[in-house]
């Protein structure tokens, strides 16, 4: 895809592309920061690979990539968790986000634009990449679960993605959830791809 803002292309997390990914969601390799793995493994699973980032370079270099990178003119700018819901282990767990149905959808956990990248239309272009490879991979649809605020939000909480953003890019209000992010409910926002 290409925009004003240069060239974009969307790639899988591999071993390969692991610094860039640091680059997006972790530039000083703070070793307490979240490393997008709580949604995926236990805290026991991440002790027993020695830690975050070394819990998700074992993801990254395994058979299911664990997310995407989106890359402008060859620069990582933004990184979506995305996965089948069923290897989400804490969504596929969770009382408060439960299926709306018997669909084996993927999941989008959340979206992190780099520092220096927001406001560029990198979050578009990284969800639309997102939902092609979950396509490419035989996903039927792609869920999200975001909330609707009234105004800005704060961005401590944002990484679930907000209703409008995901309205853009052709997602649907499928059901509401218990959960809650920055003191607002998530909803369920689906696309059939």
């Amino acid at each position: 895809m290409s925009t004003d803002a240069g060239s974009w292309d969307t790639h899988p997390l591999t071993a390969d592309r692991f610094d860039d990914f640091a680059d997006v969601v972790n530039k000083n390799r703070r070793t307490t920061h979240c490393w997008c793995t709580t949604h995926r493994l236990s805290p026991k699973e991440i002790d027993a690979y020695g830690g975050r980032e070394e819990a998700m370079r074992a993801l990254a270099a395994s058979a299911q990539p664990p997310g995407v990178l989106t890359y402008v003119d060859d620069v990582p700018v933004g990184w979506c968790n995305i996965g089948p819901r069923a290897s989400i282990t804490r969504l596929n767990s969770s009382k408060l986000i439960t299926p709306v149905d018997d669909t084996p959808v993927w999941s989008i956990v959340c979206t992190i634009v780099r520092t220096g990248y927001r406001r560029r239309g990198v979050t578009r272009a990284l969800i639309d990449g997102a939902v092609a490879y979950a396509a490419s991979r035989g996903a039927p649809a792609v869920e999200v679960y975001p909330v609707d605020p009234p105004g800005r939000m704060d961005l401590t909480m944002a990484f679930v993605g907000v209703k409008p953003m995901f309205d853009a890019a052709g997602f649907e209000v499928v059901g509401t959830t218990r959960a809650v992010a920055g003191g607002l409910p998530r909803l369920v926002m689906r696309k059939v791809v």
